[in-house]
């Protein structure tokens, strides 16, 4: 009846009663209304539960549980421990609240304050020592798992320099002499020596099935070292807010054989093929584009401020990681370069659409 003030006992803690199947005291057993919120109550508990677990399904390319490297196994070896320890105590304390909220709920007869065990030096003793406890061997765990990422790589490690600017990687082979950006490739087993450092704000490498996190600053070369230890492409991108296309700044690493690894650094260092360098398309990049990308093989290697664009044509991706390396893509990106990427401090040339049309068919052709 409306403004009837329900029995003591039919609040909040009665409808906990009623959910768990329980007769809250001064509710009659064919009150309909609390059986319906009831009802609801355990269908939205139901359909959250199942949305839970449908988060678990399909293809997760930047998870952190199906290690592909040894840093990333070392990282998930730390993970599993510490998530175990914070379900199991996650279980208790929310078991205890619900355990008490039955329990102790108010009923008829029964008006006393359950015992009180403020005081209690034992009680809070042992409360005190066990999250310490915790906290000591989480310490532990972490600290062991840091040393060995601490180690300095082996000799014959691959160093890959790495710069980030706003919004896209440079991967540099010293060894080899290979500069290319957005993709990296990398052979199967061999270590690597990561060296990575910033030109503009802040970045954060990532690669989460092979490896850690790395933070990227400007005028700080920080180092990580990890193994590939599955051949497969890894998606990876910047993990900390630099800006405007932050979530753009995408990359994808290809963990190859040894043999494929050296077919790809030989390409890349071959320049592109007589035709091709005699075409309408290389005369328009030496006019427009030279002055900011890079081309091996090619006299156009003065280019710094954007992406080296050796090997263009292999590439999978453009913007890093934005878009799919198409014709149409790539000719939508020269047009209007914040179209396809919002932020992309590359400036639209003005090209006609015929010079458009010569300069992508030049740079697909660089294979």
């Amino acid at each position: 009846m409306v403004g009837t003030i329900p029995p003591a006992g039919t609040g909040v803690v009665g409808g906990v009663s009623v959910l768990f199947g329980l007769s809250a005291p001064g509710v009659r057993n064919s009150d309909s209304r609390w059986r319906q919120r009831a009802a609801r109550a355990r269908l939205a508990l139901i359909a959250a539960t199942g949305l839970l677990l449908l988060t678990g399904c399909g293809e997760l390319p930047q998870t952190i549980m199906q290690p592909a490297g040894d840093d990333a196994r070392l990282v998930q070896g730390l993970l599993m421990p510490i998530l175990w320890i914070a379900l199991v105590i996650f279980v208790l304390i929310e078991g205890f609240l619900i355990f008490s909220m039955i329990k102790y709920r108010r009923r008829p007869g029964n008006e006393d304050i359950p015992k009180q065990v403020h005081g209690n030096n034992r009680l809070e003793l042992l409360w005190t020592a066990i999250p310490a406890a915790i906290v000591l061997v989480i310490a532990v765990m972490t600290f062991k798992t840091m040393a060995v990422q601490a180690e300095a790589p082996g000799e014959g490690a691959l160093v890959v320099e790495v710069s980030a600017s706003q919004w896209w990687w440079e991967f540099s082979y010293p060894e080899l002499g290979v500069v290319t950006a957005n993709e990296l490739y990398l052979p199967i087993g061999r270590e690597i020596d990561l060296r990575v450092h910033a030109n503009d704000v802040i970045h954060s490498f990532w690669i989460p099935k092979l490896a850690g996190k790395i933070d990227v600053v400007p005028g700080i070369e920080n180092r990580m070292k990890f193994v590939a230890e599955k051949i497969g492409r890894y998606q990876g991108q910047c993990s900390e807010f630099c800006g405007i296309a932050h979530a753009q700044m995408r990359l994808l690493a290809f963990v190859v054989t040894t043999v494929e690894f050296e077919e790809w650094a030989e390409k890349q260092l071959t320049g592109p093929s007589a035709e091709a360098a005699a075409s309408a398309g290389a005369g328009i990049f030496a006019a427009q584009c030279a002055a900011c990308h890079s081309i091996q093989g090619t006299a156009f290697t003065f280019g710094q401020i954007g992406p080296e664009l050796t090997g263009m044509g292999l590439r999978e991706t453009l913007g890093a990681g934005t878009v799919a390396n198409t014709p149409e893509n790539l000719a939508d990106w020269i047009r209007e370069p914040t179209a396809v990427k919002p932020g992309a401090l590359m400036p639209a040339l003005g090209l006609v659409e015929d010079d458009i049309s010569a300069v992508v068919a030049y740079l697909e052709g660089l294979r």
